[in-house]
């Protein structure tokens, strides 16, 4: 039946030893695909002590060494991205196509970072005072962590550990228990490459090698993506013990149509954002918010034959538009947020529940799903879905919609469709979120920008990759220099100045 996925520790795969595995399954099919193991404190420890056996010699690496590592893993994920993708399709259940995406944008950060020469050079300045200089250096944290969520399981690790290596700094990454493989293929890569054994470790696990992480003394930093009250429970642990910490958090990313919006580049727009990936994004749109009753009429009428008509199938399916859910216990809990939605007074325009395909009945399918006349007092609009499901939020006019997404406690990500320069330019730069899109529905920005939302979606000072990443991973230090002149001045007991 199923394999067993390990951990990979010193640059091999070492089976777990705490006794305790899961269960992963093929999402489309229902059936167990393979068991992984559960790290204890112990295994996570032999992780740790791995990487700090080459902690020094790493961080001693010439950066343009590094790099060069970097840039042969770079040919390998070129050409081995079917097979990355085909590994993350069979666990997470998202259609091919969006796994091969998925793939390209991890491949970007890699990208990115082959340019840690470039990145890390520091600053000089010459007779700061006289006959004194001034530089800085960026030096690396040491042992690095990132824990990562189901909904990526290539790309959110690729947000990380890329920039973290290329920055002197060895990594240890925690995926998701529900689709462990793609981070099994990525550390044999990386070994591939060139990376010597322990700068990059996997260990698979559940809260316990969460935990172990957090508290263990020699991990200095701790990346994270998921749920808001998750990324709270990790900011708060990992600095309490004094390490580093970004956490990113949930999301409930709202998209604005003004009435001189081009309505079926707008509607395009939500079909990709609100139901690829099955709405399993930190950074869909669940929440439209149309501008006057002609707009959300319209956007009403043309959205629903178009949900009607979406090609729900295994993600192997080439037609496949929405694969299944990742696990029977998320599908469960989006239906429930369904008839959650209907009980407290929603209009439920498409019902994407009861959906059975021939074959695959035990897959964990949820339909499109499209709710009208929601209210910003409802569950389905107050909390994230992280299904495919858009609630419709009809406002009267453009200071409402703005202020409606404002209010909202999440920040990640929005959007507004209009023609108006003046509008989209006024709501770029008062709302509360960290990315925003014009006339683009999911402004997930290029590795050499940084990726990171406001309030509740983000917990620490950094966003992820792009110039945040290099901050992140790398101390500063500055150094001020002076050599003997031949003049002596005595000792000086007042505070050093430069005149």
């Amino acid at each position: 039946m199923s394999n067993q996925l390990t951990h990979y520790i010193g640059g091999k795969r070492v089976a777990g030893k705490s006794g305790r595995s899961a269960a992963v399954f093929n999402p489309a099919t229902g059936a167990q695909s393979a068991t992984v193991d559960l790290a204890s404190k112990s295994e996570v420890r032999a992780a740790v002590e791995s990487a700090a056996a080459v902690r020094d010699e790493w961080a001693n690496t010439t950066p343009l060494r590094r790099a060069r590592i970097l840039n042969k893993f770079l040919g390998i994920l070129e050409e081995r991205a079917e097979e990355l993708a085909a590994a993350i399709t069979a666990e997470h259940g998202k259609v091919l196509s969006d796994a091969l995406g998925e793939v390209t944008r991890g491949i970007e950060v890699v990208e990115f970072a082959t340019g840690a020469p470039q990145l890390l050079k520091g600053e000089f300045t010459e007779n700061v005072g006289t006959k004194v200089d001034s530089h800085s250096v960026r030096q690396p944290l040491g042992i690095v962590a990132g824990i990562t969520p189901f909904n990526f399981p290539a790309m959110v690790p690729m947000w990380m550990f890329p920039v973290a290596l290329a920055c002197g700094n060895c990594f240890i990454l925690k995926p998701s228990e529900r689709d462990p493989s793609a981070s099994l293929l990525l550390a044999e890569w990386l070994t591939e490459a060139g990376l010597p054994d322990g700068v990059f470790n996997v260990v698979q696990g559940d809260k316990e090698a969460v935990d172990a992480l957090l508290f263990d003394p020699d991990v200095t930093a701790i990346s994270f993506v998921g749920s808001t009250p998750i990324a709270k429970y990790i900011y708060e642990t990992a600095t309490a013990q004094g390490k580093r910490c970004q956490a990113l958090g949930g999301a409930k990313n709202h998209m604005i149509i003004m009435p001189d919006a081009d309505m079926d580049q707008a509607v395009d727009a939500l079909m990709g954002a609100a139901y690829g990936s099955a709405g399993e994004r930190c950074m869909a749109i669940s929440v439209a918010v149309p501008v006057g009753k002609e707009t959300a009429d319209t956007l009403i009428e043309k959205l629903v034959p178009r949900i009607n008509e979406l090609h729900v199938a295994p993600g192997t399916d080439p037609k496949a538009e929405m694969g299944p859910l990742v696990t029977a216990a998320h599908r469960d809990k989006v239906l429930g947020l369904i008839d959650k939605g209907v009980e407290e007074g929603a209009k439920l325009v498409v019902d994407g529940r009861g959906i059975k395909l021939q074959g695959y009945e035990e897959g964990y399918f949820v339909g499109g799903t499209l709710f009208d006349d929601v209210t910003p007092d409802m569950s389905i609009y107050k909390e994230e879905i992280f299904g495919p499901v858009l609630s419709v939020v009809r406002t009267e006019d453009y200071e409402t919609a703005a202020n409606l997404v404002d209010s909202h406690e999440y920040g990640n990500g929005t959007a507004i469709f209009t023609r108006d320069g003046d509008t989209a330019r006024e709501f770029a730069a008062r709302t509360q979120t960290g990315m925003v899109g014009i006339n683009v529905p999911i402004p997930v920005p290029m590795a050499f920008h940084s990726f990171g939302g406001w309030k509740a979606s983000l917990f620490g000072d950094h966003h992820m990759h792009g110039p945040e990443g290099v901050r992140f991973y790398t101390k500063l230090k500055t150094i001020t220099s002076r050599w003997p002149t031949g003049i002596r001045k005595g000792a000086e007991f007042v505070m050093p100045t430069m005149k």
